[in-house]
């Protein structure tokens, strides 16, 4: 198998006018699309709908040119999202495509999965159950990419539903809260966990409900997670590095420390045999979140105490602007709300690009 990447850009969040064009010059075919994440320029928030106009357009266009039902695509072709492009982020997205190759000889290069998990119910977020559902879903995307060893996984993102009013008040049992911005994050942790729990990285006795949210010591530094009104189910992507598959991409990931960890940034483009600046990075998955001891490095930070400006739009512009200076690049995936994903106040970066042999 051989994985290619391309990033585009929108002029707005239903805009994929650049992928109807490089679909209709063959330089990409529909059927061998098996993902989409991508930023768009909403508050990132509950009732961001920007991302829903945007995986419509995407799914309404699959359909003309592939001659098969939107909502049946829409159920095959996981369409990642996150919200607000702060500071000098562009909105764009980044299609996965994956097409069968001569036998790999070389190197281990990028492999793709995904999967979904069956839908799930307001009561289940933030949940055990969604932990198992997660994580089975990881382990299914796993088997699509052609993975068996965990060690291979460098990026795991996934989509999770949160809890809306109307949801909570439609759920057969209470949903462990009925608050959507709440919900979000016990959405992620719960998610956190299930990709942990899936690559081996935390004991599963340790992955306890009265952990999400409390315990930060116990985290997936491959985990990038994401909650949204737009979806009824989990839906996982799987990134690694394997030597069943061929071509010239590979994948590095790394945790980040903090919000000012450029290191991180600098380590994972030589992982990949680059430099800063250079040419031949085709994506950038970044997640982030501000410290909630109030502090980077021992000064005191204010993004937990503004009123006016939500923190993790704060987070967002501010990583942003430090990964976009590193890569000369402002096309990026930052997303806030890194809930158990990577260290306490910090976060983890993936680069997608041509690697050296």
């Amino acid at each position: 198998m051989r994985a290619d990447v391309h990033r585009l850009t929108m002029a707005h969040p239903g805009d994929v006018s650049a992928l109807d064009r490089m679909i209709a010059e063959g330089a990409i075919r529909p059927e061998e699309i098996v993902a989409v994440i991508g930023k768009t320029e909403g508050n990132g928030g509950v009732n961001d709908f920007t991302r829903g106009y945007f995986t419509l357009a995407l799914m309404q266009s699959l359909a003309r040119h592939l001659r098969r039902p939107a909502e049946v695509l829409a159920r095959e072709i996981p369409c990642v999202l996150s919200g607000g492009t702060e500071g000098v982020l562009s909105p764009h997205f980044t299609v996965f495509c994956r097409r069968a190759g001569p036998p790999a000889e070389g190197p281990p290069r990028l492999a793709v999965g995904r999967a979904f998990s069956p839908p799930m119910p307001a009561e289940a977020v933030g949940r055990r159950a969604q932990v198992e559902m997660v994580a089975a879903a990881v382990r299914a995307a796993m088997a699509d990419a052609d993975i068996e060893d965990a060690s291979e996984v460098c990026f795991v993102q996934v989509k999770c539903p949160c809890v809306t009013v109307e949801r909570a008040q439609a759920a057969a049992t209470p949903p462990r809260t009925a608050d959507p911005g709440r919900s979000m994050a016990y959405a992620r942790a719960a998610g956190a966990f299930g990709v942990a729990l899936a690559l081996f990285e935390v004991p599963a006795e340790r992955l306890s409900e009265e952990a999400m949210l409390s315990d930060f010591t116990l985290q997936s530094p491959r985990a990038s997670i994401s909650s949204g009104v737009e979806v009824e189910c989990n839906e996982v992507v799987v990134l690694g590095n394997s030597r069943r598959w061929s071509g010239a991409l590979a994948i590095a990931s790394r945790p980040m420390a903090d919000a000012l960890d450029f290191q991180a940034v600098i380590g994972c483009l030589a992982d990949l045999g680059l430099r800063p600046g250079e040419e031949g990075i085709e994506a950038a998955l970044v997640k982030c979140e501000p410290d909630r001891r109030g502090r980077i490095r021992g000064r005191r930070h204010t993004m937990l105490d503004d009123t006016d400006i939500n923190a993790q739009r704060h987070i967002r512009g501010a990583v942003g602007g430090l990964v976009a200076g590193v890569l000369g690049e402002t096309r990026l995936f930052v997303s806030g709300g890194a809930e158990h994903q990577g260290p306490d106040g910090g976060g983890l970066i993936a680069l997608i690009g041509r690697a050296a042999d």
